[in-house]
């Protein structure tokens, strides 16, 4: 089947979408050409899928960088609310559920799989990572590499080791926070081989801004509420 068809079929069976968002497309042909890539898109504007519709493209398993447990918590959720296998791993579990999860990897019955950048530092987890087939590799949130974000994590640091261990496995960046610092501290941190940036428009069009003299601001901010 044709690639793009085959990509809004599965876009349409698990998200139940016709058409793509700007960019989408394009963001996952580079994805499925096995090709570094870092993504700026604003909150809302359908990152999560120019990972996810790859990992349900590619044959082995897809891992998603996580900084919060709420946030791969909720994806999974809606992972699995739409017929996608995808599991986490992270600090609020036991082992016994780790290792019931490890054990769905081993089985193949897992395409995406969120972790925290901590659990890459936990004792032969990432040997184990090495020695099954990884499809793709997608750190969300990447700002907190940096060093210049507002959201600076040390644990990300060690993300840098990734093209190392992993040479041969594409690697996407994903963020809605990134200056052009920022986004040149992520790349370097990385090490990621030529890749493709993506910058969508942060106008919301679902947003209105206006400015006001603050004069009696009282009264207008009842006004306003």
């Amino acid at each position: 089947m044709d690639i793009n068809k085959l990509k809004l079929k599965v876009l349409k069976k698990y998200y139940g979408y016709d058409n793509f968002r700007p960019h989408q497309s394009q963001i996952i042909n580079t994805v499925l050409s096995k090709k570094d890539s870092l993504v700026l898109m604003p909150t809302g504007g359908g990152k999560s899928l120019c990972f996810q519709i790859p990992a349900l493209m590619f044959k082995g398993l897809t891992v998603v960088i996580s900084p919060l447990i709420s946030l791969m918590q909720d994806q999974v959720d809606s992972l699995k609310a739409n017929g996608v296998e995808a599991e986490y791993i992270n600090s609020s579990q036991t082992q016994k559920q780790i290792e019931q999860t490890i054990e769905k990897i081993k089985g193949n019955q897992i395409k995406l799989l969120y972790i925290a950048p901590e659990r890459l530092s936990s004792f032969g987890f990432k040997e184990f990572l090495q020695s099954i087939k990884i499809s793709l590799i997608a750190i969300d949130e990447a700002h907190c590499i940096s060093a210049w974000g507002h959201d600076f994590r040390k644990d990300y640091r060690n993300l840098k080791f990734l093209k190392r261990d992993f040479p041969d496995i594409p690697i996407i960046a994903l963020t809605a926070t990134a200056t052009e610092k920022v986004r040149e501290d992520i790349l370097d941190q990385l090490n990621l081989d030529s890749p493709k940036t993506f910058q969508s428009s942060f106008n919301r069009e679902n947003l209105t801004i206006k400015l006001m003299k603050k004069e009696n601001s009282f009264e207008k901010i009842l006004s306003v509420l």
